[in-house]
């Protein structure tokens, strides 16, 4: 447990900070193009190198290429420095093929990604593409980095390397508010040269991030030789794996297609309420995700890796119980905070420039929503890591084809059942019951795979997290209720609601779990405590 907490607790902070400037940085561009035509298309046009790099090299690093780059590590005369070169060589080589590719077919991919547009909005959304598009090629060159990074327990680099990210994003966002004002949300009268500024400014910072985790492999010992001998790189083994994954992330991208577009056709049917709600919604739910869950597993899956190839399973069971109680010790308060919080959170963000106050109530009417579905995501992405550490990536795909079918058809009756300016919400719930039935499947596929994972620990574990979180949840509504009699909504008030209700409601909820020897939250409380006495 201490040692998990120690690497995440670093991690955190990188990812703490990586996060608050990306809100800086969704904030500023919201406040730059707004939510309208030109927020679509430039959400729609920034998620598809997402899309590409999460579909060729994302799932594949996390799932295959940490556990064999382990593996070779202590297998190999040269402790696998030749191998992790010719790992890098291939994916210079790849990825750039993918991002010419992806330029050159931007338009088709536009086309699959939105739906009834008119042509000036598809013929934006385009060229914005053309602009972000080639960041692929740096985004994958710098994951392969913070991989071998985390492989060599270097963990820092990659949860600080987004923050220049973001800052350089920051400022390409406030350039453009400054130079156009209002006139920044019109789709009509944009210029070229404007949206250049946008899409390579967007690029940019992804290249400042990859040269971050460059310079910090290279500061590690890792020297890069291009090795072009690439059939001594295991590709035959890589691929008989990675033909699992590429089919788990491939449907995982169609559940994400069918959202995109039914999210995408209901903005056209109430403008404000459509793909860009969601892609904001969205993002902010994976705050608390991104600082603690994401930390947690990014130390874990080398662990459990080195544990599966010594034969030690206790060790496995031993540090996934850790990871999730140690996760849903913190998540469990901030996923009810979001849901009684979620419009604050989201008014003291996005009511400035030309965002209004109920654009912004509306996204926080999404993020309520999801912040039901904080748990058992996350829950998720831990199990998916216990395969993982196995080699496994062929069970998660058939667990990916039951959460795409649920998905989608919860996501289709939403669509077609309810109004226009509640279809995104509904998007998110189904987000939400697809995760909760996808938990218990994997829950009980990993469970027979290392003879047990602590059910019923885990389960007592959370209940008594959620009464620890009760009080702190119903504090935050009596705040919200408060501020909305005394002064309506605003941004003002909205600070007043996080500060009291969430800030509170967080020390209220630490303070009782404490009380009740929760010793994760304990933990995290001595450990608070023991860097302030210092």
């Amino acid at each position: 447990m201490s040692r998990v907490l120690r690497a995440s607790a670093v991690m955190a902070a990188g990812t703490m900070v990586s996060r608050v400037t990306g809100f800086v940085r969704t904030a500023v561009l919201a406040a730059a193009i707004g939510t309208l035509a030109l927020g679509d298309a430039y959400n729609v046009a920034y998620t598809i190198p997402l899309i590409l790099f999460d579909f060729l090299i994302g799932g594949v690093l996390s799932s295959v290429v940490v556990p064999m780059i382990v593996r070779r590590q202590r297998s190999d005369p040269d402790g696998g420095r030749a191998y992790e070169q010719r790992l890098m060589t291939l994916g210079v080589i790849v990825l750039t093929l993918v991002a010419i590719a992806g330029v050159l077919l931007a338009g088709p991919l536009i086309s699959l990604y939105s739906a009834d547009w008119n042509p000036r909005k598809t013929e934006v959304a385009v060229k914005l593409a053309q602009f972000i598009l080639p960041q692929i090629a740096f985004f994958g060159v710098g994951a392969i980095a913070g991989a071998i990074l985390n492989t060599r327990d270097r963990f820092a680099a990659p949860m600080w390397a987004p923050v220049l990210n973001n800052i350089v994003m920051i400022a390409v966002a406030l350039t453009y508010y400054l130079s156009l004002g209002t006139a920044g949300t019109n789709i009509g009268t944009v210029s070229d040269a404007n949206l250049a500024l946008l899409g390579l400014g967007t690029t940019a910072g992804i290249v400042a991030q990859c040269a971050v985790l460059v310079v910090s492999l290279h500061r590690a010992g890792f020297r890069f030789v291009p090795r072009l001998d690439l059939r001594e790189a295991g590709l035959g083994e890589m691929g008989r794996t990675a033909v699992w994954t590429f089919a788990y992330v491939g449907i995982s991208q169609l559940g994400f297609l069918i959202t995109t577009k039914l999210a995408s056709g209901a903005g056209e049917r109430a403008p404000g309420a459509g793909n860009s709600a969601y892609a904001y919604a969205y993002q902010f739910f994976q705050l608390p995700y991104g600082i603690i869950a994401v930390s947690v597993i990014t130390a874990m899956l080398p662990r459990m890796s080195r544990a599966v190839a010594d034969e030690q399973f206790g060790v496995v069971r031993e540090e996934f119980s850790s990871g999730v109680r140690l996760v849903s010790a913190l998540l469990v308060p901030a996923g009810l905070l979001l849901m009684v919080l979620g419009p604050a959170v989201t008014v003291l963000i996005f009511s400035w420039g030309n965002m209004t106050i109920d654009a912004a109530v509306y996204i926080g009417n999404v993020l309520q929503v999801f912040g039901l579905a904080l748990v058992p995501f996350s829950l998720f992405q831990l199990l998916l890591r216990v395969f993982y550490s196995f080699g496994d990536t062929r069970t998660p795909v058939f667990v990916a084809v039951g959460n795409v079918a649920v998905n989608g058809l919860l996501s289709l009756l939403a669509y077609m059942i309810l109004p226009a300016q509640y279809i995104v919400m509904g998007l998110g719930f189904s987000f939400t019951v697809t995760y909760v039935l996808g938990t218990a499947v994997a829950w009980t596929l990993a469970s027979r795979r290392v003879g047990g994972l602590g059910g019923r620990v885990v389960a007592a574990g959370l209940s008594r997290m959620y009464v620890a979180a009760l009080p702190a949840a119903l504090l935050a509504l009596a705040v919200l209720w408060g501020s909305q009699e005394l002064t309506g909504l605003n941004a003002l008030s909205a600070a007043v609601m996080l500060a009291a209700g969430g800030g509170l409601g967080m020390v209220l909820y630490l303070v009782i779990a404490h009380r009740m020897r929760i010793p994760e939250v304990s933990s995290v409380v001595e450990m608070v405590a023991s860097r302030v006495r210092r």
